[in-house]
């Protein structure tokens, strides 16, 4: 599989809120962080995964560039939520099997404050 089959694969599952086929493009270990949140266990990244896309309306993909080992997609998300749109960077890396074993989510996290209790699980 390529990177971009991966990256994409992953994307597209994770938005489809389909959490066996997001799991099987992740790798053990496996490092995930962004404003909100931080993991070391793919499960635990996704265990979320659920409730988020109940909120999501939709996913326009901006620009996606790939490497032998990397990527980086950027997107908006566009929710149910009191923060609207989002426009997300997400950067992965890639193992020696072709597995994501690396995802730095970046974006703006001052529209979800009134809701950061709830993404962080308290």
């Amino acid at each position: 599989m390529t990177t971009a089959q991966t990256v994409r694969g992953y994307h597209d599952a994770r938005f489809r809120g389909d959490v066996a086929a997001a799991a099987a493009h992740l790798a053990e270990p496996f490092s995930f962080r962004s404003p909100f949140i931080s993991s070391t266990d793919p499960a635990g990244h996704l265990a979320g995964l659920p409730g988020f896309v109940q909120v999501v309306t939709g996913v326009d993909m901006i620009s996606e560039l790939y490497g032998e080992a990397e990527a980086t997609l950027v997107y908006d998300v566009h929710t149910a939520t009191p923060a609207g749109t989002q426009r997300t960077a997400e950067h992965f890396r890639l193992d020696e099997n072709g597995k994501i074993n690396n995802i730095l989510l970046i974006f703006d996290a001052a529209p979800w404050q009134s809701m950061a209790a709830l993404i962080q699980g308290e």
